[in-house]
């Protein structure tokens, strides 16, 4: 009997030696190259939700290898061991790398290297910027969201859609006096209603002067000029779009208006024109883009041209967006408008010198996110019977997660130091030294970057959790 006929006969030991292979493989995949995780809170909806009341958990795969043959780099979604308690992983966004001076001034990052040089605003990369643009409306809102302020007599609003019929303005929103960071801007429509209704609907609290307004027009013969004008406190920036019946020297422009008076470093720019003059077609519809973000404006038609124009940091944010047709008129379709995110500057750290080696972490939920803004330890000291008192660094933020209990006649605390270990300590025995900020991660507790959610996906309540992570 050769060799391969015996082995034939013993399909157990394929089975077997398949079964090892594979749990093999699956530990070295998840050890060294890849992991699947949980996400158990909202720290950084509606980039990934985790909202266990609704039900909503995505699951990531992270990346293990990507830190391991590269270094983490300022906007990727990362995996890390937390600070406070480094038995357990959080992930956020890193936007601070050091070494550098960081802030969160204005709604906005900003970073330099040293106090000798001046503060400078942070940009996205065009990736990660995919993530931090929320949108206002929805796909097919009841109804529209675009108001008539001034001529507009023959114009038509629905949903999305304006048929506009001789001059007139609309504007978006316009019985709300700013647009503001609202709660459950950029959600996925078929997850809002499954959660928390208390927060349904809540109002923002700080206006957003970033925005961004896109859409398809299509121009009649007799159309002159279409602008679109982003409102940021009382500067205007209008961008302007020459319709078929323009002048044939007309050219597309961004231009800055400042009404009223003037404060420091509000002069506005020159405007900024394409070098070519360039009208719309009649009747050919273009796809637009016009948006103010991290004092940069931008304004493009696909293929036609894309114009930027820097601009001076606006402490005022009190936004509006509007449209406006002088002409005949045009068609605007699948029209919408954007915000990025207000980073909240309401813990204990705004400004700070990130150290060489250290990551500064942010959620992109802003509103309620754990994360560099306000971790510190409570430094304790606790008492011993004959010997040197010890030192126990427990997590500051959720000291009211933790209520006395009585053990043996006598209240005690049940603390958890920075590694994960439990003790009940006697509260006669426990003094309070001090706070303690850890704002920072050192590159040893950085795991892996978050590449991808897979899970849920439930199409019968229309959830698709099913995307890159950027």
């Amino acid at each position: 009997m050769t060799a391969a006929v015996a082995h034939r006969r013993r399909p157990w030991r394929d089975n077997i030696e398949a079964m090892t292979m594979a749990i093999v493989m699956a530990l070295l995949l998840k050890g060294f190259v890849v992991e699947a995780y949980k996400i158990p809170t909202g720290s950084m909806q509606p980039t990934l939700i985790g909202d266990e009341e609704a039900g909503i958990q995505d699951r990531i795969l992270v990346d293990k290898l990507a830190y391991v043959i590269g270094e983490p780099k300022r906007w990727d979604v990362a995996v890390f061991k937390y600070p406070l308690n480094t038995s357990q992983n959080f992930v956020k966004r890193i936007v601070g790398v050091g070494p550098e001076e960081f802030r969160i001034h204005n709604g906005d990052l900003w970073n330099r290297a040293d106090a000798s040089q001046p503060w400078r605003i942070l940009r996205r990369s065009a990736r990660a910027q995919e993530s931090a643009w929320l949108r206002l409306d929805l796909d097919d809102p009841p109804e529209s969201s675009w108001r008539v302020v001034e001529g507009g007599e023959r114009w038509e609003r629905s949903g999305r859609a304006i048929t506009a019929r001789g001059d007139g303005i609309v504007g978006f929103r316009t019985s709300n006096s700013t647009v503001q960071d609202r709660t459950f801007d950029g959600y996925p429509e078929a997850i809002v209603p499954l959660l928390n209704a208390d927060r349904r609907g809540r109002r923002g609290a700080n206006p957003v002067g970033d925005l961004a307004l896109e859409g398809e027009a299509a121009a009649l013969g007799g159309t002159r000029w279409i602008r679109l004008d982003l409102r940021e406190g009382h500067s205007h920036y209008r961008f302007s779009l020459p319709g078929p019946a323009a002048p044939d020297d007309a050219r597309p422009s961004i231009e800055v208006v400042v009404l009223g008076h003037r404060g420091p470093n509000e002069e506005p720019p020159p405007p900024r024109t394409t070098e070519e003059p360039w009208r719309l077609e009649a009747g050919r519809s273009v796809r637009f883009r016009a948006q103010n973000l991290d004092d940069l404006l931008s304004f493009s038609v696909e293929g036609a041209f894309a114009l930027e124009q820097e601009i001076p940091q606006r402490y005022d944010q009190e936004s509006a967006v509007r449209i406006e047709l002088e002409g005949e008129g045009a068609d605007f379709e699948d029209i919408m408008v954007y915000r990025d995110i207000y980073y909240r500057a309401e813990g204990r750290t705004q400004t700070t010198t990130i150290p060489a080696g250290h990551y500064f972490m942010l959620g992109d939920n802003t509103r309620n996110s754990s994360d560099s803004r306000e971790w510190f330890f409570d430094v304790h000291r606790i008492a011993s019977d004959g010997g040197e008192p010890r030192i126990l660094r427990t997590d500051g933020c959720r000291r009211d997660d933790v209520y006395p209990v009585t053990i043996d006649g006598r209240r005690h605390r049940l603390l958890v130091d920075e590694f994960g270990e439990r003790a009940w300590i006697p509260s006669d025995e426990l003094e309070v030294l001090r706070d303690e900020d850890v704002p920072f991660v050192p590159r040893s507790m950085v795991q892996g970057k978050a590449l991808a959610v897979f899970w849920p996906l439930d199409p019968l309540e229309g959830i698709y959790r099913l995307s890159w992570v950027r």
